[in-house]
This record gives structure tokens, sequence and C-alpha cells, in this order.
């Protein structure tokens, strides 16, 4: 006869293990001897064996109790279906290593190789973390709305990267990041900005006619949120003729109360 310690060494399992089993009344519990201790004999060992088995191998404990009572041809059907569930736990798992490769994966996380160029471009070129994740987050935004059109905004960005007076103009507002509203520099910021655009205005209005207002006025809150000028630098856009800032827009001179030039 065996104790509760040598029954367990047997099944290679713990003493913790076998007094659970008894709790849910999967092991039945011996006979005490006369000193008070289970004695356990051999069709103990098997039994607890196959517990072991089926529960290592996945079994739910509830369904052990079925499978220790079932028949040949109901234990195989079990052991199928178990099998299926598993095989089921086993491709979810595979697709949670999936996200968790893509979460570690940066800013390929949401955002077609592109994209992942274009930040990896900024970079580059040294301007700062802070201004990269925000470009992330809201090119984010964008590839989940409108993905058939990342490919040409990415070329016009990295266009954008490569004119200097564009790239100046980041810099400008990278400087301006911690100015109060009412920094008088901003009116040249301002300036600055309105000549970048009146160079190029048709490429600038292109660039986002595709985009739903939803979408911009989304982005350019997150915009608005980013630096204490920003309110005001708006306005200023709109007292030069430009209305918006992710979706620019021209402002005819009849709402802006100024008489039509003449063609």
């Amino acid at each position: 006869m065996l104790t509760i310690s040598q029954l367990a060494s047997y099944a290679g399992v713990t003493v913790r293990a076998v007094r659970h089993y008894h709790a849910k009344g999967l092991l039945p519990e011996p006979e005490r001897d006369h000193s008070g201790y289970r004695c356990y004999g051999a069709q103990a060992v098997v039994e607890l064996i196959r517990i072991r088995t089926l529960a290592s191998a996945g079994v739910p404990l509830a369904r052990v109790r079925e499978l220790l009572g079932a028949g040949e041809e109901e234990f195989n059907a079990a052991i199928v279906d178990i099998d299926r569930r598993l095989r089921a736990e086993i491709r979810e798992r595979q697709r949670h290593r999936e996200r968790i490769a893509q979460l570690a994966a940066g800013d390929s996380l949401a955002l077609p190789p592109e994209a992942v160029a274009y930040l990896d471009r900024m970079r580059e070129l040294g301007l700062p973390e802070q201004m990269i994740e925000g470009e992330r987050d809201a090119w984010i935004l964008v590839a989940a709305q409108l993905p058939e059109h990342m490919p040409l905004y990415m070329t016009l960005k990295q266009q954008q990267l490569d004119d200097p007076a564009t790239l100046q103009l980041y810099h400008d507002l990278i400087g301006a990041a911690g100015w109060e509203a009412d920094d008088p520099r901003v009116e040249a910021i301002a300036d600055r900005f309105v000549a970048l655009i009146e160079a190029d205005a048709e490429g600038w209005e292109n660039y986002d006619e595709v985009m739903p207002d939803e979408l911009a006025q989304l982005l350019d809150s997150v915009f608005l949120d980013s630096m204490p000028i920003a309110r005001r630098l708006l306005k200023l856009l709109e007292e030069r003729g430009w209305r918006g800032w992710t979706k620019l827009e021209r402002i005819s001179p009849k709402e802006r109360g100024a008489p039509p030039t003449a063609e």
C-alpha cells in the first residue's frame, strides 16, 4: 500500500494535485489506516496516471470525469472533439503571436511599407521623434480610412521632404512648439507657409481632395491640441486666404469680403 506522497511520485504529479483531484471527485479517496493516513493501491496509481495524461493533454477536468467512465466508442469520439478544439486554440494562439509580432515591429503596425519608409526618411533628416510619432498616428488614421490612396499620399510626402522650403517649415513648427499663442513670431511662420502653398497651389489643393471632411477635421484636432500656437496659426492662414490644415482650401475673395480680382 502507498502513502499519498508515494502515489504522487509513481504518477508523476504533486501531492497537491492528488488532493485537488480528490476535491473534484476524479480520484476516489481511499480508506484511512489505523493511524489516519490514506493508503492507496495499484488501481489508484493507474487511475491517477490516466487523469494526469488527459489533463496534461489539455482536457478540461470537467471532461476528464466524463472520459474516465466512457466506453471505447464514446471515448474515441470525445478525443476527436477535444483534438478539434485544441487545433482551433492553436490557430487562435498563432494569430495572437502574429499580432504581438506586429506590435514589436513599431511603425509597421497598421501602416503600409511606403508609410514606414516615409517615417524612416524623417528620422534620417533629423526630425524629432515627437513629431514623427504625431505623423505616424495621423497616417494610421488615414490608412484605416483611405488605404488605396496611401501610395499617392506617401509619394507626395516624400516629394515634400525633398523640398528645402517645406523641410524648413517643418523645422519652423518644431521650434514653435513651445511658443505662447500670442507670440509675434507666429506671423512670420504663417507668411512662409502661405508663400509655400501659393508656389504650388494646385498641388496643395489636389493633395487632399479625396479626404473626407470628417477625417480631415479629426486630423486637424490632433494638430490643434499639439501646440499653443495652432489655433492662432490657422486664423492667420484664413486671413491670408487659406482654410484648414490637413485639407487646405482656398477662400474665395467673396468669402473674405474682398473685391474679386480681374481676370
